[in-house]
Formats: structure tokens, C-alpha cells, sequence
């Protein structure tokens, strides 16, 4: 089922604890500026020779799982080509590509500190993990004219150009995703409860909002319990007891930290309750989250994807997922197969940015902006078909587009019916 979203409320993510540290094996020289050998004052972080790019992204604490993934992915895919010679640009020079990553753990002070750290050094920073720790610095990179760019955020702010002229988000908006699993439920034809488990936040209520808008006058549809918890919660067992006490056949469950979604899945099988389920794409991870909650004991679980899982037997010879899995561990550091999708999409983010630089003519952020809201239908490697990246329309991620999938016991299938 592949679906294109356009809702356009700001959502958010739950906030860890402050380390900073930077991350091995990431760029730490920067290249000044260089007339670049084309029309405009080279912005800073670029030569004739490279480009460095910032990243502020969680390494440590709850959310380290995922923030590694967002540094890792793209290193590996500018890793390899930089062992090719670099990346050729559209002003005719050839250009190694620099990380540099620093460790916010997912809170907003050290992310916007990260980024006074970062802005003078770097071309442009992208690829980052979080709503808050993206908004914490978001009005700084516009005064500052940084681009803020393919960032891990579902918040539809980042993608409106007129109030984010240097943003632009990657990932779909949350409500999309719980749009997206509604309609497939709607139109099963069967008659289902639903149980509702969401963060108290924006990241909680825009799952929520994209599902119950889509099941709205659903005769078939019945929501016969809705529960929030806090992002800094330790547990959720009592609401998994009281939803279970519903009656729901299916849970639609819009939770962030991994590890409560673990111990929810875990806590339902306690209780000898299993109904369907529905799991945001970042936490609905095989093998750090299904397979560790049980989730084979379910009759169904679904999440929504845009890219090509690596476990899956699906993919098991796709040339993508090979190039993919060789570059990870060779330039990402990254030496077990990928646990979250954020190394895929970060891959992508790679794939993206050099379109941008292979169209760009200067030298300068201005006109990388300009190249970069100019990308249309680009199926980027470790893409699903049916999904492209397309930056030209306002309002909306670089990706806008998910596939409705079910977990098989070991990745995911796509499906186009509620089973």
C-alpha cells in the first residue's frame, strides 16, 4: 500500500540526557573557503577540494541505537565514494566528502550547542535525529544562513520554505505513517477495537492524528481505549494491563523509546493478550525490537517503510543492499548488520545530497539549496519501489511517500490488505 502524506503539524520526540563526545573515525579537519573556481564567494566548509558536513545527533543514551545509525549510513555511502576519487560536482571539481558528528544525546541545549560548534566549519549540517534537538537550533541556522537539511524529524515545520527557508526534512511526517495504517484498516471490511498507546507529546499525538483522521467514519472502526505515557517513563505495564482489560484485537501504538516498545510487546504476552499491532517505522525495528518483544507471537505487526530492509530474504541478492552492507562496516563503523532503519535512510541522505552537489554550480549554501529543492523522482539506492525522493514540493519531507508492511518473522513484507 504506498501512500503520499500531507499533514502539516510540528511534532516531537522524547528528549535524554546531554553527552557530548564526537564520534571515531568522523572528518576533524575543516577546509576553509577558496574561491572554489566558479561565480560566488565559497561559503565556509568547502574547497576546491572537499566539503565538510555537520551532524548533531544522539550517540549516547536512550536513543544512541538510532543516532548512530544517522552518522553511520552516510559515512559509509561518502566513505566509499570517497575511496572512488570523490564526488563530482556541477561546477566541474571533484570533492571528498567530510562527517563530522558530535553527540547530543538527544537533548535540545547540547544539540543547539553542537551546532554553534559545528556552523563555522561545516558547508551544512543534515541527516540529525529528533524534533526538539532540531528546533533547538532551527532559528539560529536560518539567522546564520546554514542549511539544515534531510534531517530525521517527521515535523512538517522543517518543510515549509517559507518558514524554514534553510531546512528541509527527510523522513514522512508522523502523521502520515498513522494515516497510512488507518486507511489500511478501514478498508479491511472486518469489524475491529482498537486500543491506542501514544506518547503524551507531538510525536504521540501526530501518529494519533493521521490515524483516527483516517478512520473517521469508518463504520467497521471502533477505538474502545486510548492511553498516553511520558517519554521519560520507565514502564508502561499498567497501561498494557488496562488496554488488554479493552478487549482490543488491535493496538495501535505510537511509542519512541525502544525499549518501552520491547517491554510492551513483552508485557501483552504476560497477559496472554495478542492482538495486531501498529509500530512507528523507527521503532519497529527485527532485530532490535520484534525479535527481542516476541513479536513472532502476534497474529500481525505493521509499520510503514520506504526502504529496503537488509534482513529481508526479499532483498538478500539486491545489489543496492550488497553495496549497502559492504560499505557499512568498511567506512561507516559500523560492524554488525544494521539494527535500525536510520542507517538506511542515512544512506539515502548520502545518495540525495550528491544529487544536490552534481547540480550545483557554486560554491556557496545559496545555491546548494537552490539544487537541492530542485530533485524530483529520484529512487535513491536501498529505495522500495513506488517511493522517490522529490524535494520540489512545499510542505512536504524529501520522502513523502510509505509502504504499509507486515513483520514475517524476520523483516517485513509489503501488503496491500489488513490480514
Amino acid at each position: 500500500m504506498r501512500k503520499h502524506l500531507r499533514s502539516r503539524r510540528a511534532l516531537g520526540i522524547a528528549v535524554a540526557s546531554a553527552v557530548a563526545i564526537t564520534l571515531p573515525g568522523c572528518a576533524r579537519e575543516v577546509g576553509g573557503g577558496g574561491d572554489g573556481g566558479s561565480g560566488g564567494e565559497a561559503s565556509p566548509g568547502i574547497t576546491d577540494d572537499s566539503i565538510t558536513l555537520g551532524i548533531t545527533t544522539p550517540l549516547s543514551g536512550a536513543t544512541a541505537g538510532p543516532g548512530t545509525c544517522t552518522v553511520a549510513g552516510i559515512t559509509a555511502y561518502f566513505g566509499a565514494k570517497n575511496a572512488e576519487g570523490g564526488v563530482e560536482f556541477g561546477d566541474g571539481k571533484t570533492r571528498t566528502v567530510e562527517i563530522e558528528a558530535l553527540d547530543d544525546a538527544y537533548d535540545p541545549q547540547q544539540a543547539a550547542a553542537n551546532y554553534d560548534q559545528l556552523k563555522d566549519e561545516v558547508f551544512a549540517m543534515t541527516a540529525g535525529l529528533g524534533t526538539p534537538t532540531n528546533r533547538a537550533w532551527r532559528d539560529a541556522a536560518i539567522a546564520d544562513e546554514v542549511p539544515q537539511v534531510l534531517i530525521m524529524t517527521g515535523d512538517p515545520l522543517f518543510s515549509d520554505a517559507e518558514e524554514s527557508p534553510w531546512q528541509l526534512g527527510f523522513v514522512p511526517i508522523y502523521q502520515n505513517e498513522g494515516e497510512a495504517f488507518g486507511e489500511l484498516l478501514a478498508s479491511s471490511g472486518q469489524d475491529h477495537k482498537v486500543a491506542i498507546l501514544s506518547q503524551n507529546d507531538d510525536y504521540g499525538e501526530g501518529y494519533v492524528e493521521g490515524f483516527t483522521s483516517a478512520i473517521e467514519g469508518a463504520d467497521n472502526i471502533e477505538v474502545v481505549e486510548q492511553l498516553t505515557y511520558e517519554a521519560t517513563d520507565t514502564s508502561v505495564d499498567a497501561q498494557i494491563t488496562q488496554l488488554a482489560a479493552s478487549g482490543a484485537d488491535v493496538v495501535f501504538n505510537a511509542m519512541s523509546q525502544v525499549p518501552l516498545v520491547v517491554s510492551a510487546l513483552q508485557k501483552a504476552q504476560q497477559l496472554n493478550w495478542k492482538p495486531s499491532w501498529f509500530l512507528p517505522s523507527n521503532t519497529s525495528s527485527p532485530g532490535a525490537v520484534l525479535e527481542p518483544g516476541g513479536g513472532a507471537a502476534f497474529p500481525g505487526i505493521y509499520s510503514v517503510s520506504f526502504a529496503k530492509a537488509p534482513a529481508s530474504p526479499a532483498f538478500a541478492e539486491d545489489e543496492d543492499v550488497k553495496a549497502y552492507l559492504a560499505a557499512l562496516p568498511q567506512y561507516g563503523n559500523y560492524p554488525d548488520p544494521p539494527a535500525f532503519p536510520h542507517c538506511q535512510w542515512s544512506w539515502m541522505v548520502g545518495a540525495t545530497l550528491e544529487q544536490a552537489f552534481s547540480e550545483m554550480t557554486e560554491p556557496t549554501r545559496e545555491n546548494f539549496m537552490e539544487a537541492l529543492r530542485s530533485i524530483e523522482d529520484f529512487q535513491a539506492p536501498l529505495m522500495l519501489p513506488d517511493t522517490t525522493v522529490n524535494t520540489t514540493e512545499d510542505g512536504q519531507p524529501a520522502v513523502s511517500t510509505v509502504v504499509v508492511q507486515k513483520y514475517n518473522g524476520r523483516g517485513y513484507d509489503t501488503v496491500e490488505s489488513f490480514e
